[in-house]
């Protein structure tokens, strides 16, 4: 009886160990709290620089009382920058960052779906090198793309050919394809597709920056 419940003791913190190593694998979670509600996440590990960056930001509180300062609907919407805590009204936002780039970690495998997190960054023209901002990201909306014009955008030379997995994504959940290859995505939503939908949806100045503050905090799960 002894050797059963030594046995049994064992097994349990052995499927502990191996679930919280897997949980680890999947990656991070975090929580974007906003005030139109939650917004749950994973961050990818093989997008290290991304992962531990953003994690460092959250850890330490750089992302409280922030705003979401830009949101096109059927796009994304746009997070990030400090200026934006406390920003008066009609303030153009989008400048601001910790003063540091974060070096590329683009991947295939990692695309613009719904719900992809990813890294914002200056333009080729003075960035070739494709190096993501250090603390601004946004959140893709998008919208379905039916398999003619995937294939046109495909054949014109405006993607690479698609992936099975990124063609059923985007003929299904959407996503904003014309994005693949040129930017960072380090992680996805999991939870709370509802609350990017209803703040991709409000109004919007002539900055893209909401009319109505959309105040968020992000946190480690």
């Amino acid at each position: 009886m002894k050797r059963i419940f030594i046995f049994n003791v064992f097994l349990l913190v052995f499927i502990t160990v191996w679930s919280q190593d897997s949980n680890y694998k999947n990656g991070r979670a975090i929580l974007i709290g906003t005030t139109l509600g939650d917004i749950e996440l994973v961050l990818y590990d093989d997008t290290p620089l991304h992962r531990d960056n953003m994690l460092k930001l959250i850890e330490e509180g750089y992302y409280d009382g922030q705003l979401f300062h830009r949101v096109i609907q059927n796009f994304m919407i746009q997070g990030g920058d400090p200026h934006s805590a406390g920003a008066p009204k009609g303030q153009r936002l989008g400048t601001g960052g910790p003063g540091y780039k974060v070096s590329a970690e683009i991947h295939e495998h990692h695309f613009h779906k719904k719900g992809a997190l990813a890294a914002a960054r200056q333009g080729d023209a003075v960035n070739p090198a494709k190096e993501s901002s250090g603390s601004q990201f946004y959140i893709v909306d998008g919208q379905v793309f039916n398999q003619e014009q995937l294939m046109l955008m495909q054949s014109s030379g405006k993607h690479a050919p698609f992936t099975k997995e990124q063609f059923d994504a985007y003929t299904t959940v959407g996503g904003a394809p014309h994005l693949d290859g040129a930017y960072t995505v380090f992680g996805e939503v999991t939870s709370g597709f509802d609350v990017i939908d209803s703040i991709a949806s409000i109004k919007t100045d002539n900055y893209d920056r909401p009319v109505d503050d959309i105040v968020y905090t992000i946190r480690i799960k």
